[in-house]
């Protein structure tokens, strides 16, 4: 295999050589789905903040869309959003050395809001947390379990952080991992496709949003 093959999901050399060797199975959705769009908030959608990224932007019309669906079939629906305590010391030493941009996450700051474009409703349950998995130091799994859940529909950002570590936190917790492809972006394009083939290969489905309605449409009919 070339070393110089580029490593994204349309690379069929590439996807070919990994089924050889036994990754790549498909999950599949489950019966019992909910949605979670990680860190649609203003700290990644806000041109004037440090963080914002105009390619996360621009998924913004396909979540949209992807809640009337899942809205309209009642299915739960959760956010999450970045926030450490004030002084940060929660976050660990280690974590703000890696990541200084965390005292920009601040409780109490206007960059850890949810984009109104959302709508959130009462009950659709916003996780706070301070990693990049949904999952870490939060209840997310005791939720989910509450709620029968069997399948995790996982879109917003950061493909190669928060949306890659909450993918292999619900192929861990033996959830059918589903991430919507065009509903997920990163700041970086390159690793936005190596991680959607590494996700694809390892912990999840990778498919199109149109899958996603699809699938959820069915689920009432």
């Amino acid at each position: 295999m070339s070393e110089q093959i580029s490593h994204a999901l349309n690379n069929a050399d590439l996807q070919r050589w990994y089924r050889d060797r036994g990754f790549g199975g498909r999950v599949g959705f489950g019966e019992r789905p909910a949605l979670v769009v990680i860190d649609m908030a203003k700290a990644w959608l806000d041109p004037a903040s440090p963080l914002g990224s105009e390619r996360v932007q621009a998924i913004a019309p396909e979540i949209v869309e992807l809640l009337k669906v899942a809205r309209q079939v009642e299915i739960p629906i959760f956010f999450t959003t970045m926030e450490v305590e004030e002084h940060v010391a929660t976050a660990g030493s280690v974590n703000l050395k890696k990541l200084s941009h965390l005292d920009v996450l601040t409780h109490g700051s206007q960059w850890i809001d949810l984009d109104p474009r959302w709508e959130r409703r009462p009950n659709e349950k916003l996780i706070r947390k301070e990693r990049a998995s949904a999952f870490f130091g939060t209840c997310f799994l005791a939720d989910l379990i509450a709620q029968n859940v069997d399948t995790l529909i996982i879109t917003g950002c950061s493909t190669s952080g928060c949306v890659r570590a909450t993918a292999e936190s619900s192929f861990n917790h033996n959830l059918h991992a589903i991430v919507v492809r065009d509903a997920v972006a990163d700041r970086s394009p390159s690793a936005h496709e190596t991680n959607l083939f590494d996700v694809d290969n390892r912990y999840a489905d990778v498919v199109s949003s149109g899958e996603v309605k699809s699938y959820l449409n069915n689920l009432s009919t």
